[in-house]
């Protein structure tokens, strides 16, 4: 019998993270397929691709179809910093995925706390995140970052905003030797210590923390690691604590986000396929009090998981000769379907890839011709 197809996988996985954040008390968001274009314009930075589709509207305004969800709940949600908020979507995004040319209708999934956003929110959205990932794959490896700490690092080597970015770009790479390299050219050798330093101490929760503290503390950084501490705790004896693990690559751009960054992984698929944090700054951008944090979902990406290159098309392709009747053809079918499987019939070559090729000859089922 013939799995199930790349459609119903990826529809169980979005209605089981669906079951996961009403769970966890996340009610729907609907949003438009379009915003006004000044929208992305202005936060083009923030977007996966800079790449917008865009069309005049009637009213003789410039709209694009929705490259993102998160910049459009954060414009139509209420500004109520007292209040928390949270919301789970699903919804398709249009933009040139990565590492793929041209535009595409991508499906994404994902969450958002919006407002009073305090360390058990993060911590939740933290553990919700590891929660989506195993339901996307039996192997993961959700990555933990702080901007706040990575970005106190970086002050203790310069005050310069510009090399501070050039900095944190090697950082996402685990470029260590360009980083040693920007500091040695600055005359700055010897203050990347404690960034890289930082770098290197990533790996399980329990193995890595130890040595951030010891890191943070000598560099005045110990309230925001006892910060990232306290929220790791939402891992202590659960399932997914092996499968953390603290990594300062995990860089989300200083200007929208802050706190926490964090990104994840599943087995068999080279790209991050989750990604999220905490993006106090870009509600600030956006003339808004409220805290928020929230990740996403790229079910485009999850795609490659549910059909592999080398997945049939159809369990059965049966080839039916010149002489077989409509009734012969179906009644032969339908007993080959009765285990399940998918069954293609045709006169002869279809164009598709087959688990099995039968044949129909004279009202009999042959494995030969």
């Amino acid at each position: 019998m013939r799995n199930d197809s790349r459609a119903d996988d990826a529809g169980q996985t979005v209605d089981s993270l669906r079951t996961l954040f009403s769970s966890h008390g996340y009610t729907p968001y609907r949003m438009s397929k379009f915003e006004e274009y000044d929208l992305y314009s202005r936060n083009k930075d923030f977007l996966i691709s800079d790449n917008v589709l865009t069309f005049t509207d009637t009213d003789g305004r410039l709209m694009a179809l929705k490259p993102d969800v998160t910049l459009s709940i954060v414009k139509n949600t209420d500004d109520i910093p007292e209040r928390t908020r949270k919301i789970y979507y699903d919804e398709r995004v249009y933009r040139v995925a990565r590492g793929m040319g041209g535009f595409r209708e991508i499906r994404q999934a994902g969450l958002e706390c919006i407002g009073n956003v305090d360390e058990c929110c993060a911590a939740e959205v933290l553990y919700l995140a590891a929660a989506s990932l195993s339901l996307c794959g039996k192997s993961f490896i959700l990555d933990v970052s702080n901007l706040g700490i990575l970005t106190a690092f970086t002050a203790l080597i310069t005050e310069d905003s510009a090399l501070q970015e050039q900095l944190l770009q090697c950082a996402a790479q685990k470029n260590l030797h360009g980083i040693r390299s920007l500091c040695a050219a600055q005359g700055l050798a010897g203050k990347e210590e404690a960034l890289v330093g930082l770098l290197e101490a990533c790996g399980p929760i329990d193995e890595a923390l130890p040595k951030v503290k010891t890191l943070c503390e000598r560099f005045g950084a110990l309230k925001k690691v006892e910060g990232l501490s306290r929220i790791l705790t939402v891992f202590e004896d659960s399932p997914f604590k092996a499968s953390v693990r603290l990594d300062f690559s995990a860089v989300s751009d200083t200007r929208y986000y802050n706190g926490l960054a964090f990104r994840g992984f599943v087995e068999g698929i080279p790209d991050s396929v989750l990604s999220g944090g905490q993006y106090d700054h870009l509600m600030r951008r956006m003339h808004k009090r409220s805290r928020a944090i929230g990740f996403a979902v790229y079910l485009d990406l999850l795609s490659r998981l549910y059909t592999m290159p080398d997945t049939p098309d159809v369990d059965v392709l049966l080839i039916c000769d010149e002489n077989t009747t409509p009734a012969e053809m179906r009644a032969a079918a339908e007993a080959l379907r009765a285990d399940g499987s998918s069954v293609l019939t045709a006169p002869g070559e279809a164009g598709v890839t087959a688990a099995r090729t039968l044949y129909l000859i004279n009202g009999e089922v042959r494995d030969k011709c």
